[in-house]
């Protein structure tokens, strides 16, 4: 049966966790498992009957363009994936005239980029949703899809200790929001020179604070995987970044996601990673593959968490 969605959410952006509140977000992944729940009964789930999307892809992608393209067309929407080369933003067009343009034509924008202020620029002139589906900064739509995962397997969030081995970029950002808005405690275990961005990391202590959970930053990354319920990791070269895969490799090389790592962590630990991987850098086959890894059930979610965005902030005032 289709769940009354709560009105309060209609017409919101969704560009950081940081904006919603823990009740938020728990609501949105209370939506994100009873979606999954119906669509897996074969029950209807056209929560958003002749909506359209606009898809923008300023960086290439599989499971966000795969998850959300199929994701609106299960809620009974169409999506539209516009590319660069499909855009006048890639001949110069203003971002300005592009949001108030399509806001004629579409019930909702998602757009991954790779400058952070194209979506804010974005959202500012729309006059229809926005959804930040990746960008240098942040990556909220892969952190509730983790959130989720981690409830399915854990029950409960509130005092899990969730640990991000590697380079501090937008995975260890949007980590930081959801798990400090959830009560979790946080610790991204990062070298000098990798380590999360300083504003980000006060905003999430204040998050964390506010709602009873932690944020931690350390070196060490043996230390911070004693104990852990959740170990996660991401490549150490993200797209753009290429040039730097070799300076990266030596610097991060010690923060690979291995046996030795999973040893120290609680004996029911389980491991994330976003994907792509590339199994034997940041994290081995042996763990990608093992028992403790939840890596597919994660890619998974990334559909059902977006679906409750797009369900959430599409829908009718």
């Amino acid at each position: 049966m289709m769940m009354k969605l709560d009105k309060k959410f209609a017409g919101k952006d969704f560009i950081t966790l940081h904006d919603f509140s823990h009740e938020d977000i728990v609501y949105m992944l209370d939506v994100a498992d009873h979606i999954k729940r119906e669509k897996k009964a074969g029950q209807a789930i056209n929560y958003l009957q002749g909506k359209t999307l606009g898809m923008i892809f300023l960086k290439n992608s599989t499971r966000t363009r795969v998850s959300f393209e199929t994701g609106i067309y299960y809620l009974g929407g169409v999506g539209l994936f516009l590319s660069a080369a499909d855009l006048q933003i890639g001949r110069g067009e203003p971002i300005k005239d592009t949001a108030r343009t399509l806001s004629r034509f579409l019930n909702g924008i998602m757009i991954r980029t790779f400058s952070h202020d194209d979506v804010l620029e974005l959202a500012q002139f729309a006059d229809i949703p926005v959804i930040n589906g990746l960008t240098d900064l942040l990556h909220p739509c892969q952190a509730l899809a983790d959130v989720q995962t981690i409830r399915e397997h854990k029950g409960e969030l509130k005092g899990l200790k969730m640990v991000y081995f590697g380079d501090g970029n937008n995975m260890a950002h949007s980590l930081m929001f959801a798990g400090a808005k959830l009560g979790m405690e946080v610790v991204i275990a990062s070298p000098e020179g990798y380590q999360p961005d300083q504003h980000i990391f006060e905003l999430a202590t204040k998050d964390a604070l506010a709602n009873g959970g932690s944020v931690k930053v350390i070196a060490d990354p043996l230390a911070a995987a004693q104990g852990a319920d959740v170990l996660y990791t991401d490549v150490w070269a993200s797209m753009g970044q290429e040039a730097e895969a070799e300076k990266r490799i030596k610097a991060l090389q010690s923060y690979q996601l291995n046996d030795k790592l999973l040893s120290v962590a609680k004996k029911d630990a389980i491991v994330l990673h976003c994907l792509p991987a590339k199994r034997g850098l940041e994290i081995t086959d042996e763990v990608i593959e093992g028992a403790q890894s939840v890596v597919f059930d994660e890619a998974e979610n990334r559909l059902f968490a977006q679906m409750a965005v797009m369900a959430l902030i599409m829908q009718d005032k």
